[in-house]
């Protein structure tokens, strides 16, 4: 039998009770599983009495373990009777007599009630996009900087040329001087094929350790093309001003795409701040964890530790700022979920068969898998949240359209 004792806001207070027959039974289950796997001295595995196998074990010990099989056993059911849906738990009194029932209360963070803001009533700070000739002109650029060529020069380095360089060691390499450490760039600047310079190596402290003789093999510059027909020609299109048309709708999309990314962001972002809802500490805190797991693989990519990470915080007095700025976004983050997850239920948008397996092959195609793979690997269950997501999402785009 289970009874909500106290109830305040996401806190829960519930007692659970456990009759004496059920108790007796989990005991004996227990003492028989623990007898198949204990070794007792003149009995061999599993043959031991069960009396035997209770003084050999103490009963005070068993009787904690009983406990807490108990609580396993019952808590789940509990909750279910209860309509409670727990992120968080712990047994705060327990009572188990000799011959009588088992009686426990548990402090139960149970999942927070939300309550959405007025959001009809939003008004999305989001200027539209505005696609200018400057832009098309920079685009066009860039285009000519993809397609450039390294060319030999017979002149002086300068700032944005390449050079290729041996070392007295023998070691061939190119440097490009505009990304070069500056004490590599002065020492390499202004000079041409043939020059042998002494180039600085420096310490942790920037003071010079030694020089390592230096002979350029070879500077080369980059020819951007000439912005013409022939050029847009090579890129597939008709003509240079075809070609303008392409990069100004190409920019167009862009922009648009992101536009519509900047109003979902701007929406989520209000219809969290405004979110009445108090959020379970257990909630926070897996986020938190969560947030740290992703610094750990970020930093395991640069070859640093996460614990080496912290230390060195740590020294520099940052660590606190790092706890703060984790906590914050945690928050952030589990705040826009409950919207989500809430926005979803008031609205109910419908997700059709064909929305659905367009989202799976999306999903899919994302992670470089088949469907089958990618159901196979996520499960029932990682599907039916996948689907969810995608609920979710459809809501957000209906509330959006709501707004204009």
């Amino acid at each position: 039998m289970a009874e909500i004792l106290e109830r305040s806001g996401y806190l829960v207070k519930v007692r659970v009770e456990v009759p004496a027959d059920r108790v007796k039974a989990s005991y004996e289950a227990l003492l028989k599983d623990l007898a198949s796997r204990v070794r007792v001295p003149g009995f061999r595995p599993g043959k031991a009495p069960l009396k035997v196998v209770e003084a050999r074990l103490g009963r005070e010990a068993l009787l904690q373990d009983l406990k807490e099989r108990l609580v396993e056993e019952t808590y789940p059911e509990a909750v279910r009777e209860l309509g409670l849906s727990p992120v968080a738990a712990r047994v705060v009194e327990q009572d188990l007599k000799e011959g009588e029932g088992f009686r426990y209360v548990a402090e139960v963070e149970n999942y927070p009630e939300v309550r959405l803001p007025d959001w009809r009533g939003f008004a999305l700070e989001v200027s539209p996009p505005e696609i200018t000739e400057e832009m098309v002109e920079k685009a066009l650029e860039e285009l000519r900087q993809r397609y450039a060529e390294l060319v030999p020069v017979e002149r002086e380095a300068q700032e944005t040329d390449h050079l290729f360089v041996r070392t007295e060691e023998g070691a061939e390499f190119p440097i490009d001087l505009s990304r070069a450490l500056p004490h590599v760039r002065e020492a390499l600047l202004g000079k041409k094929a043939g020059d042998v310079v002494l180039v600085p190596v420096l310490n942790e402290k920037g003071e010079k350790v030694r020089e390592v003789r230096t002979e350029i093999l070879e500077v080369k510059t980059l020819r951007l093309p000439e912005l013409d027909e022939e050029f847009a020609k090579t890129l597939e299109a008709e003509s240079l001003e075809d070609l303008k048309n392409r990069v100004r709708e190409s920019l167009k999309r862009q922009a648009e795409q992101a536009y519509e990314e900047a109003r979902e962001r701007a929406f989520l972002e209000k219809l969290a701040e405004g979110l009445e809802v108090e959020i379970p500490p257990s909630m926070l805190k897996a986020e938190e964890r969560h947030l740290l797991e992703h610094l750990a693989e970020d930093l395991y990519l640069k070859g640093i530790s996460l614990e080496a990470y912290l230390k060195a915080l740590e020294e520099k007095g940052e660590l606190e700022k790092l706890q703060e700025d984790l906590r914050k976004e945690a928050e952030k983050r589990v705040r826009i979920a409950l919207a989500r997850e809430k926005l979803a239920e008031e609205l109910n948008p419908e997700v059709s068969e064909e929305e659905w397996q367009a989202y799976l092959q999306a999903a899919a195609r994302a992670y470089g898998v088949s469907v089958q793979e990618l159901r196979r690997q996520l499960g029932e269950e990682g599907l039916a949240r996948l689907k969810e997501r995608l609920r979710q999402d459809k809501a957000v785009q209906e509330a959006l359209k709501v707004l204009g």
